[in-house]
């Protein structure tokens, strides 16, 4: 029985041959986020907040280019596993389209309405600290990092689709220098040294905003220059056109999913706005928190990637059964892995506080919060590679009920009676709505044991 879960040799080979460099090359983007995380949390509890929150309203227009490359990504990593290098180039050219347009819209309606955003975070109790001090941080942290969403959205694109034909190693050394620059012109602007003025949280959000244009001229001259090695970048630009056929056939799956990641990462920045209700030191903990969490999180995230990339190319070559099979290991992989991690990341709750540069209760709540978002951890990674399983085979309806519609219907909703009609402390609520996912974790058994996702999308383009 046991045999069923767990892989070869060669199968492990291949796994770790995809998954490594994306690991390192997230494990090093949390860890810098880390690191600016502290920078900035050196500043004071106003700061820590201002940019927790700036970059909580971010990540909703982030998550919504996420849904809709992901979507679009589906046929790419079919159309790949099939050999169809003009498939590949419509699908990277949809891709741009999409990503250029929707970043465009996305940052016009930050530019205006972002300072009211920002605004809804600092209702709750000061605590001692000054909530127009954090309103204008965090309004001038937002401005300047939509300098930034451009670079972004190409890097995405261009790194999905690079990944889809199994490069991790571009995307990933890409990522390092910009990450080893973000952190350089961190340490340079926020605090003023080698001669350069002091900028604070504006110097954080200027150092990422470079470090986003490196990233972004790393990746796109390295495609282009080496066009026989990736044939679907070759003529990219000589037209525009996307076949209609194909449109029709992406649109209704990459649709949901962009609606989808619009809906989850409103849903976790409702939640994260019901939270600050509980005051700035609720703000500031789960800022720590949530920076530690991704951390911890690295191989989850890359888990995911890997279930797209693996299944959604054998589902492409028409081999279905070797793809449940892949599934069904890499899964069992993932909840061994996260047991272990998850188990760490308790250990490390009473330090990871230390790092900042914060009050004893700000380093209380973010020690419990650890110990709870450890223990959570094999429950939401064994979701999160549900949620790419149903994903790879276009089943993007079910992903959306999945996701999206669970996180509202029932995360949202359980955090906002928690906060708005109970008198229980920021913890325990933490505690609840962490937890609620084993729904969610029953939900996705019976769904993996049905075998409904298993399907070729790209068969008949």
């Amino acid at each position: 029985m046991l045999k069923r879960f767990i892989g070869s040799r060669a199968f492990y080979r291949s796994v770790l041959t995809l998954l490594i460099p994306i690991i390192i090359q997230q494990f090093i983007s949390s860890f810098v986020s880390l690191l600016d995380n502290i920078m900035v949390g050196s500043l004071g509890t106003e700061a820590i907040s201002a940019a927790s929150i700036a970059n909580s309203v971010l990540n909703v227009l982030m998550l919504a280019l996420f849904g809709g490359l992901s979507g679009i990504s589906i046929y790419g990593a079919q159309f790949f596993g099939k050999g169809d290098m003009e498939g590949m180039r419509h699908s990277f050219r949809l891709k741009i389209i999409f990503s250029l347009t929707c970043t465009v819209l996305g940052t016009a309606i930050y530019y205006f309405l972002g300072e009211g955003f920002i605004r809804s975070f600092l209702q709750g109790e000061s605590d001692g600290g000054d909530l127009t001090l954090a309103l204008q941080e965090g309004t001038t942290y937002l401005n300047i990092m939509l300098w930034g969403q451009i670079p972004f959205a190409l890097v995405q694109a261009y790194a999905s689709t690079l990944r889809e034909s199994g490069e991790t190693v571009v995307p990933m050394t890409a990522g390092i220098c910009a990450i080893l620059t973000n952190l350089f012109l961190n340490w340079v602007l926020i605090f003023g040294h080698l001669g350069a003025p002091a900028m604070g949280i504006r110097g954080a959000a200027i150092a990422t905003v470079i470090s986003r244009y490196v990233e972004m001229s790393i990746v796109m001259i390295y495609a282009h220059r080496h066009t026989g090695k990736y044939p679907y970048v070759k003529g990219l630009y000589q037209s525009l056109r996307v076949p209609l056929p194909m449109i029709r056939k992406v649109l209704p799956t990459a649709a949901p999913l962009l609606v989808n990641e619009i809906l989850w990462s409103l849903g976790m920045t409702m939640i994260n706005q019901f939270y600050s209700s509980r005051g700035l030191n609720a703000v500031a903990a789960l800022n720590i928190t949530g920076t530690a969490w991704n951390l911890f999180c690295v191989i989850m995230f890359a888990m995911g990637s890997a279930v797209s990339i693996m299944v959604g190319q054998r589902l492409g070559a028409g081999l279905l059964e070797e793809a449940r099979d892949v599934d069904r290991k890499l899964i069992f992989l993932t909840e061994v892995i996260h047991v272990v991690i998850g188990v760490v990341m308790v250990f490390a709750s009473p330090y990871i506080p230390l790092l900042y540069n914060v009050g004893p209760e700000v380093r209380d709540l973010t020690r419990r919060m650890l110990i709870i978002a450890g223990l959570s951890l094999p429950l939401h990674s064994f979701a999160h590679v549900c949620y790419f399983t149903i994903r790879s085979g276009g089943k993007t309806i079910i992903t959306f009920l999945f996701d999206a519609v669970y996180t509202w219907a029932v995360t949202v909703l359980l955090a906002f009676l928690l906060t708005r009609f109970t008198d229980m402390p920021i913890v325990r609520i933490y505690f609840c709505v962490q937890f609620i996912d084993i729904i969610k974790l029953v939900i996705g058994l019976l769904m993996l044991r049905s075998d409904f996702w298993a399907q070729n999308v790209v068969s008949d383009l």
